[in-house]
């Protein structure tokens, strides 16, 4: 997306006109300069993502990093941000403008232990901006790490059993699987196949151990232009050429959204509905595109076909390998997956794929959705263990005002024995409660108003993207704004 620049050539032309100034010469007019490199070029010449990284995070004249090191970090799971309420007085004073990154965990179906909770909740106390985001990629977030911070925070949530490789960037990302508590018994199957698809995907370059854990580089230097020491069985040199996301769904709930996704499972269950078969699978969804571009478009996942479980896993291997084939990489707006189905038709690629398989896909078995969202409260799942879910508002996680959000989950992973689960609609589930336990934990969450659900349909099913003041491509107030907008918006339908 071009955030606030999309359509800016057109209309810089029409106000020069408007003005009877059309004979000066506007944006739209001046040819475009090719860039210093691609970003192909760029992961080609990166050393397998290494870059200069290490040498950008050692400078401290500067809170920034380069762009081209900046487009690498994202296969580490953070992107450069600025403050862009600050960012006007800044310039005006001769500063550089606050810049700090964002980090996105690696949390495959969205399960973190009260452990891991405890530990990003800490790091973003010492090293965020005190809040922590569950995002629609069913994972933690976290904003305003400054970049001397940055190798410290990696560190922290490596201790925490968890990592960033592959979170963001060119490469698979981290696969969502639903987490409706009423179908609690199959979760721990989708949860594992979920973190197996993310293992198998995951790139294999040691660059991510040797930048943030290690205390020097130990497989080649960051200026070297072609690595020997170093190897990507599955990506190669240039990975991909855009991200690759993946979603695995539980009829009849579609609470990740399944048909939004590069690669999308769709569990089939046995006649009792107690047992997963097999899945499913649909690929080209994507809910992108760019302003006045209407060769960009959103797209619903269409399917291949049917099979077994126990080949799932190959499955998105080769659904992959595809896309790092024939995918553009040439047009970064035209390089998602689902341009790549429309370019070739389903026939084409059920051929490509099942090529590389050695196998063909069975006709697809029949299913329901009935529902996309989350059941919030207390849910009785597997016997003897209990879900609470809770409404968070945009999925950001602070301490407001009355409202001490964060430190009440805190206190609840202190005291909790069981698992929280993250959702896609950035909610959280309290998951794993033993019977016994039930009336601690109930007074636990009613003792924080964690227990509140008197929410309006409206805003129990809102939800807001970061946007200012730290996202690079909004145009608007989004998250800030959203909770006061449905305050006025109830208020109407109240009065209706």
């Amino acid at each position: 997306a071009d955030g606030w620049e999309a359509g800016f050539g057109a209309f810089d032309s029409e106000l020069w006109q408007a003005l009877n100034l059309d004979i000066v010469s506007s944006a739209a007019d001046e040819p475009e300069e090719p860039p210093a490199r691609t970003d192909e070029e760029n992961k080609v010449i990166s050393n397998f993502l290494r870059g200069t990284i290490s040498q950008a995070l050692a400078d401290t004249s500067t809170g920034a990093v380069d762009e081209w090191d900046g487009k690498l970090l994202k296969f580490h799971g953070t992107y450069m941000q600025d403050d862009r309420d600050v960012r006007a007085a800044r310039l005006a004073r001769g500063e550089e403008k606050a810049f700090s990154f964002m980090i996105r965990v690696r949390l495959p179906g969205g399960v973190a232990t009260p452990a891991q909770w405890l530990a990003m909740d800490a790091l973003a106390s010492e090293h965020g901006n005190q809040t922590m985001k569950i995002t629609t990629r069913q994972t933690f977030q976290l904003h305003g790490v400054l970049k001397r911070n940055l190798r410290e925070t990696m560190r922290g949530i490596n201790r925490g059993l968890m990592d960033t490789l592959a979170a963001c960037g060119d490469v698979n990302r981290n696969v969502v699987a639903s987490a409706n508590p009423l179908q609690a018994h199959l979760q721990p199957e989708v949860a594992r196949l979920a973190s197996d698809i993310s293992t198998h995907l995951l790139p294999a370059t040691s660059a991510y151990h040797e930048i943030w854990l290690a205390d020097e580089q130990v497989a080649g230097s960051a200026e070297q232009t072609s690595a020997t020491t170093d190897y990507e069985p599955l990506y190669g040199p240039n990975y991909l050429p855009r991200k690759y996301k993946i979603a695995i769904a539980i009829p009849p709930e579609n609470d990740v959204d399944v048909f939004a996704y590069d690669l999308g499972y769709i569990a089939i269950l046995d006649d009792a509905q107690e047992n997963i078969l097999g899945y499913n699978v649909v690929i080209g969804g994507g809910m992108g595109m760019t302003h006045n571009n209407k060769a960009t478009y959103p797209r619903l996942a269409t399917c291949l076909g049917y099979v077994p479980k126990d080949r799932a896993v190959i499955v998105s291997e080769k659904v992959m390998l595809v896309q790092r084939d024939h995918g553009d990489r040439t047009n970064r707006k035209h390089a998602r997956l689902k341009y790549t189905v429309d370019d070739h038709g389903m026939d084409w690629w059920r051929e490509q794929v099942e090529a590389r398989l050695g196998f063909s896909f069975e006709p697809a078995r029949p299913y329901a959705f009935t529902r996309n969202g989350d059941r919030y409260g207390w849910t009785k799942s597997t016997p003897g263990l209990n879900n609470f879910t809770i409404f968070i508002q945009n999925g950001r996680i602070a301490d407001l005002p009355g409202s001490p959000l964060k430190t009440a989950l805190a206190d609840v992973a202190r005291k909790h024995t069981g698992n929280f689960r993250l959702t896609c609609n950035g909610h959280l589930i309290i998951a794993d409660v033993k019977d016994e336990d039930v009336d601690s934990i109930a007074r636990l969450l009613a003792s924080h108003r964690l227990d509140n659900l008197d929410y309006s349909a409206l805003r129990l099913h809102s939800m807001a993207c970061v946007a200012l003041p730290t996202c690079a491509l909004a145009m608007a107030e989004s998250e800030r704004y959203l909770p006061r907008l449905i305050d006025l918006l109830d208020e109407v339908i109240d009065q209706a």
